[in-house]
């Protein structure tokens, strides 16, 4: 450390940065958020923006919503949403920076990717299910 001091962070934000960042920890949820940067835009733009279907977009953005991370309006038939939570532009951002390419053009640090493998079934002994014996 360089010997500054950090100035704690209070536990209101706290809780509300957790709240802002597991609600936008999801790819499609990034992606609809990093498509209403540039303003608001209605369902049917998101939808073809991100390449999902209709409920599939209207169920992320119900979350994102339900958060207060996005806002919404009618306007007829249409529903409109844009940005309401201002951290959001600097999420974006910062993955922006953080996960891009360097300058002489090497790739990011990627995180090894983990494998989960299944315990093999013990045998059941005969007559019974694991853990009782055959005999009573």
């Amino acid at each position: 450390m360089s010997g500054q001091a950090v100035r704690q962070i209070d536990a209101d934000v706290l809780a509300r940065a957790s709240r802002v960042i597991r609600v936008v920890g999801h790819p499609l949820r990034l992606r609809l958020l990093e498509l209403l940067e540039t303003g608001e835009r209605n369902v049917t733009e998101l939808v073809q923006a991100a390449g999902v279907s209709q409920a599939i977009v209207s169920q992320q953005l119900r979350i994102l919503r339900s958060e207060g991370v996005v806002g919404a309006r009618r306007d007829g038939p249409r529903v409109f949403y844009w940005i309401t939570e201002p951290k959001v532009s600097k999420i974006l951002d910062c993955i922006r920076e953080c996960d891009l390419p360097d300058v002489a053009g090497r790739s990011p640090v990627s995180t090894p990717t983990l494998r989960i493998v299944k315990p093999s079934r013990a045998r059941q002994p005969a007559g019974g299910r694991p853990g009782r014996s055959a005999e009573r």
